[in-house]
């Protein structure tokens, strides 16, 4: 007899300008819609949030941090995902940080055995499209934007998605999220995931 999971949950992750906050707003509409217990919670405003009683003031501080600050403040937002008991728990996060010891990984293996992840999603666009997302927000404070490094980041955050696969045993959708597609990326993230 199969016995089913007591609740999902769902790791999202995409490098600025995916349209990973637009896509995922979209799957939670779907999913209450459905009837669906579900939580969204942003793994990096946790951290902040724990950052800030320790005097941050700006969230882009966060990954400039030492590793070792950074692994404390993961720890404590891991914990606190971790006691959420909603149906479907989908976590908003990058696979790596952009810091200035190099890429430092967003779901490093003390947190994935906190979080436990039923199952990932990559969210990814072209390149073109990432780069033009960028260059329209001016909410946040980001380092120089070349094609070149946006492409960089799409293979760093290739491998580090596929090493959580392989440490956790769930599965990872790779989804494209391509200009005025939200609707169709939404659907196949929620087929995947079995909801």
């Amino acid at each position: 007899m199969l016995c089913l999971a007591e609740n999902k949950k769902i790791v999202v992750i995409g490098i600025p300008g995916v349209g990973k906050t637009t896509l995922l707003s979209k799957i939670v509409e779907i999913l209450k819609d459905h009837e669906k217990n579900v939580h969204m919670v942003s793994y990096g405003t946790l951290m902040f949030d724990v950052a800030k009683e320790n005097g941050l003031t700006d969230r882009d501080e966060l990954r400039k941090l030492p590793v070792s600050e950074q692994q404390r403040l993961q720890k404590l937002a891991a914990e606190k995902i971790a006691s959420h008991n909603e149906e479907v728990i989908i976590i908003d996060t990058h696979a790596f940080i952009s810091s200035p010891e190099g890429y430092y990984p967003g779901l490093p293996e003390h947190v994935l055995k906190i979080i436990q992840p039923t199952n990932f999603v990559s969210v990814s666009a072209k390149p073109e499209e990432i780069y033009n997302r960028r260059m329209k927000d001016d909410t946040r404070n980001r380092d120089k934007i070349t094609l070149a490094n946006i492409k960089k980041e799409l293979d760093v955050q290739s491998g580090m998605i596929s090493a959580c696969a392989v440490i956790t045993g769930a599965p990872v959708r790779l989804v494209l999220n391509g200009e005025g597609k939200v609707d169709e990326a939404a659907d196949k993230i929620i087929s995947a995931i079995g909801l």
